[in-house]
Parts: C-alpha cells; sequence; structure tokens
C-alpha cells in the first residue's frame, strides 16, 4: 500500500482548505520566519490579546474542528463519507480547582450524550489531568501517605473516571485516557487498569495510552497482559509520545535516569514490539496505532496480515490527529482499515496551549511539515490539470 495518493487523501478539502493548509504548512518549513512567529503568537496569548480574528480561520481550521460540538458535525459527516471516524477530544487545559474537574468531566458525559444520540462519534478522549490535580497525581504515584482531605480528593478524582467510563460503557463509546509525564503516569496506569478490570469484560471500552518513548513500556505491557489472565480485554492506544524534552529536562535537574530511550531506533523498537505483542495476542486486546509514521503503519497492516487479522476487525484502530497525515488515513480507510481522527475542539483561547504543540511539532520536526507540503502541493497540481 502507498501514502501518496493525493486524490484519495485530500478528498474532503476543498479548494480554499487546500490553499490554506499550504500556506501554513509553507510557512512552518521557514525555520527562523517560523520560530519568531510562534514567538510572537505565545507573547500574544500571554497578554490575552484576542486571538480569534487572527487564529480562527487560520492555524484553528487547520487543526480544530470547531468552537462547540455543532460546529464539528460537518467534519464528522465529511469524514464519514470517506469511512474514517471522528475521536472527539475537548481540548481545553489548564484545569486547578475543584470545580473545574467537575465541568471537564460534565463535559465529556455530554459529548457521551450528543455522540448516543446523533450518532456522532464511537469514541471519546480525556486528559487525566483535567478531572484532577496534577500534584495529587504525583503524590500517589510515588505511593505517599494521604492526608484526609487528599483521601477525598483522591475519591472524587475515581468517581469522576468512573462516572465517564460507566456512561461510555453504557451507551457503547469507547474512552481513551490521554498519558501524562512519567511522574505521575503509575496512578493513571492503575487507575486505568481498575477501569479496564470493571468495564472491559467482553470488548475493550477503556484504552490506556502507552507511550513507546519511554524504556519501560514494553515490561509495562507484558505485565499488565499477565495480570490480566484472560479475564477482561486490555485496551491500549500506542502512541510514541508526547513530552520528551520536558521529561529530559527534569532528569537532569533532579539527577536521575531520564526514562526516556537516547534516541528513536530504540523508541521505534519498542513501539514496534509492542505493536507485534499486541496484535499477536489481539484476542486479549483492543488496539489504537496512534502514529503518523508511515512506515509503521505500514509495519501494521503487514502484522495483520502475518497474523491473519480482517483488515476491518473492530478490534484494531488506526489514528492519527485532524489537520495531518491525511496521505495515511484516507489511504487505510480506502483500503478497509478502520480509521478515526482525532478531532479537537473548544473555544479558540482555551485550545491555544493545544495549537501551540501542534505548530511546534511540526515545525521541530522538519520532514513533518515538508512532507505535508509536498502532497499539498501535489494535489493542487492535480486539480489545476
Amino acid at each position: 500500500m502507498e501514502f501518496n495518493n493525493t486524490k484519495i487523501a485530500f478528498s474532503y478539502k476543498s479548494n480554499y482548505e487546500l490553499k490554506r493548509a499550504y500556506y501554513l504548512f509553507n510557512l512552518l518549513s521557514l525555520g527562523l520566519i517560523s520560530k519568531l512567529g510562534r514567538k510572537l503568537l505565545k507573547t500574544l496569548i500571554k497578554i490575552n490579546f484576542p486571538l480569534d480574528l487572527l487564529v480562527l480561520k487560520t492555524i484553528y481550521a487547520q487543526f480544530c474542528g470547531g468552537r462547540n460540538i455543532y460546529e464539528c458535525e460537518d467534519v464528522i459527516n465529511n469524514y464519514s463519507k470517506n469511512k474514517v471516524y471522528s475521536i472527539l477530544d475537548y481540548s481545553i487545559e489548564g484545569s486547578i480547582t475543584e470545580n473545574d474537574f467537575e465541568n471537564s468531566m460534565n463535559k465529556c458525559l455530554n459529548i457521551l450524550s450528543e455522540c448516543k444520540s446523533k450518532n456522532l462519534s464511537k469514541f471519546i478522549v480525556f486528559k487525566p489531568s483535567a478531572v484532577g490535580r496534577f500534584s495529587l497525581y504525583e503524590k500517589v504515584s510515588l505511593l505517599l501517605d494521604l492526608d484526609a482531605k487528599e483521601n477525598n480528593e483522591w475519591n472524587r478524582v475515581v468517581n469522576r473516571f468512573n462516572k465517564i467510563c460507566f456512561e461510555a460503557s453504557k451507551k457503547n463509546i469507547m474512552v481513551l485516557v490521554d498519558a501524562e509525564e512519567s511522574w505521575i503516569q503509575n496512578a493513571i496506569d492503575d487507575l486505568v487498569y481498575d477501569m479496564m478490570k470493571k468495564y472491559n469484560k467482553n470488548k475493550a471500552v477503556v484504552f490506556n495510552t502507552l507511550q513507546a518513548y519511554r524504556r519501560d513500556r514494553l515490561e509495562y505491557l507484558t505485565n499488565i497482559h499477565n495480570n490480566s489472565s484472560g479475564k477482561f480485554k486490555i485496551g491500549i492506544k500506542l502512541v510514541r509520545g508526547a513530552y520528551m524534552e520536558k521529561e529530559r529536562k527534569r532528569a537532569i535537574r533532579y539527577n536521575y535516569m531520564s526514562p526516556i530511550c537516547d534516541d528513536k531506533i530504540h523508541t521505534d523498537k519498542i513501539f514496534n514490539n509492542s505493536l507485534e505483542y499486541i496484535i499477536q495476542n489481539i484476542d486479549d486486546f483492543g488496539l489504537f496505532i496512534g502514529s503518523h509514521n508511515e512506515k509503521s503503519n505500514l509495519f501494521s497492516t503487514e502484522l495483520l496480515k502475518k497474523y491473519k487479522v480482517n483488515t476491518d476487525d473492530d478490534r484494531i484502530w488506526f489514528s492519527q490527529l485532524y489537520g495531518m497525515s491525511d496521505n495515511i488515513s484516507f489511504s487505510l480507510a480506502n483500503n478497509g482499515y478502520n480509521v478515526a481522527k482525532y478531532l479537537p475542539f473548544g473555544p479558540v483561547k482555551e485550545v491555544m496551549p493545544y495549537l501551540m504543540r501542534r505548530l511546534d511539532e511540526n515545525s521541530s520536526i522538519s520532514f513533518q511539515s515538508n512532507r505535508e507540503l509536498k502532497l499539498i502541493e501535489k494535489e493542487i497540481i492535480r486539480r489545476k490539470k
């Protein structure tokens, strides 16, 4: 299978949307100019400059589906015509109070209701730090004693997880729990594992995110598989990871061995070995393959053939972010694989941290922007002809 058929990749985009993407990725590929532009944008965010008009029709439109779930419906319907599903991701960040955490949980519950009543999506996603205090996760991860107030607070976090997973299970919608920084991940791993035991009896409803750039993740994967003893299904979203620089800086600061692999070769090895382990034991798993790497996606399709797993087996999904790697997503869907795109949404100001990460990612990984740019340019030329 090839990922360079631009007619398939961009069939859902209008000429205007295609040109807008071209100019954006062109800008991101301009090195110093891109860096200065992102620095200016971060400064404007800090001083609370009204950004809606500046970014709504540009950066925001490229990487986000809409300001609310209703604005996302056109994207969702457009995708579904091309056999691509949407994973609704309310991408606001910075929850710090109990009121914030309750609001985030209620937002998830509302999304679940909308998804079910309008048949919008089979999936939702949430960040653990959106429904609980970061430093509390850290304390639980370190197995430190909690005082009475903290115990009550932690019970509320557990209850929020449980409410979201219960409603998702009742509505037959899969829940993808995002990974976070390594020093709070142990608490999240344990909590999601408990949810899987409870709600994944017959199929994977609850999914934990495994970041392959961590040295210990393959061992973690085999351990939870051995511990499950076939009593429930293990949901795994497999990705490479998102906090590499932060993880390494913290390891240096506190003088401990970084949990992050030394190089991409090691990360790729853990990713590929984890992938093969899950597919080889697919009767015990549900799997989301979250990758923008063409080789990884091709390797995944080869593994399905090797272990005689059908391309449309509903236990295995391929996933990429909205606004990126459409050549992978739509080519896979066109060949009969299950594909779901992450569809972030939310008010412009609240999703700016997410947008800045996408800009930084596409600028720092030059081949990503260049690849997108070349494919878009190819499609523009094809349409002119």
